[in-house]
């Protein structure tokens, strides 16, 4: 069996509950639709949503604050504030040491004069009364010895002064090339540091921003939950109803279908094409969409669902379920599973019948 098949269905139908389940579905329908007016805010809700639109038209009351913090990280934060004193430290510390650097100090020690003035003094003292002694002072050899006495009494002073100057000279330039490279380390630290807090500000930017923006922000979401929750409420009211509704209620329409042959389909269409039966078919293969709604007074399962290919909703049974129950209610038409519905319900009005028996017995004492 193949190809495919078009028909058009008009039908409208009438489904009704279960004897033992009309009166609860009623009740919940009841409580349900009543509901329906509760769907809107509650003073509770619209005062919430009242304070939240309130203090969203106040604005964010820290958003001037973040917007003077990103300004000052993106001008650096401070970092370089202390960048001319440093540089002063230097220019200062050069200037001391530049007389020793350059060398323009060697021999210039004041004290030296007085030093090498004493050595003369003595050196002269020393040999002019020796030659005074011996009646040969301002002799030649007089004179040739004194100049040898004072050379050799200042030369070792002004040698060490010398060496002494020349270690000033290199000790000076050595400070002066470790505090440049010091100071120019820290300028280049707190560079890098402004260089940081501008992009921190970049980020703290974006935040201020959203500062602003938080007031509207804020009221928008208040008003979308204002028109949320209504919608929300009766959606959940929606969904309890419409399954039983579909379910219970009259259902009518055209529809205009086109499908496949399927092997089951055939067997259902040649058997109710042309039959009445007492057993109806209820093969949980011929079924989809298939939902449980209750359940009989036995404890039998009952569903909603639609039979293959057909938009129409029904309550029913399920063959497989009730063949575990009752075996003798179900039978095979040409391998579809079918249901007896008088024996598969039997047992449950029997019980439903003696628990309402049961129910008059007890009001009537």
């Amino acid at each position: 069996m193949g190809g495919s098949s078009q028909q058009t269905t008009q039908s409208t139908s009438q489904t009704s509950p279960y004897a033992p389940a009309k009166g609860p579905l009623d009740n919940i329908l009841g409580q349900l639709g009543g509901q329906a007016s509760n769907a809107g805010l509650t003073p509770t809700e619209n005062n919430a949503l009242n304070t939240l639109q309130t203090n969203a038209a106040g604005g964010n009351p820290y958003a001037g604050a973040i917007g003077n913090l990103a300004t000052n990280m993106l001008n650096g934060g401070g970092a370089k504030a202390n960048d001319g004193n440093i540089s002063a430290n230097l220019a200062n510390y050069q200037g001391m040491l530049a007389p020793y650097a350059n060398g323009s100090m060697i021999g210039k020690n004041t004290a030296l004069q007085g030093q090498l003035d004493q050595i003369r003094q003595e050196v002269s003292n020393q040999v002019n009364s020796q030659f005074a002694a011996a009646g040969r002072d301002g002799s030649a050899a007089n004179l040739q010895a004194l100049g040898r006495g004072i050379a050799q009494g200042t030369a070792p002073v002004i040698a060490s002064q010398y060496n002494q100057d020349v270690a000033n000279q290199l000790n000076a330039a050595n400070g002066l090339y470790g505090a440049g490279n010091s100071t120019y380390g820290l300028l280049n630290q707190n560079q890098q540091a402004a260089n940081a807090n501008a992009q921190a500000g970049a980020g703290i930017g974006s935040a201020a921003l959203d500062a602003n923006n938080w007031g509207a922000n804020q009221q928008l979401a208040a008003e979308a939950q204002r028109r949320g929750i209504p919608v929300q409420n009766l959606s959940t009211l929606l969904g309890s109803i419409s399954p039983v509704a579909q379910a219970f209620g009259t259902q009518s329409g055209t529809s205009v279908s086109e499908t496949k042959d399927d092997p089951m389909k055939t067997i259902m269409s040649g058997v109710l094409g042309g039959l009445t039966l007492a057993s109806k078919f209820s093969d949980a293969r011929l079924k989809e969409d298939i939902a449980r709604v209750g359940a009989l007074a036995d404890g039998t399962p009952v569903y909603r669902y639609r039979f293959r290919g057909s938009p129409q909703f029904e309550i029913g049974l399920i063959a497989q379920e009730v063949e575990q129950r009752m075996p003798d209610a179900v039978s095979e038409f040409r391998g579809a599973k079918m249901v007896d519905y008088a024996l598969a319900t039997e047992r449950a009005v029997a019980i439903a019948n003696a628990s309402a028996a049961h129910h008059i017995e007890v009001e009537t004492v």
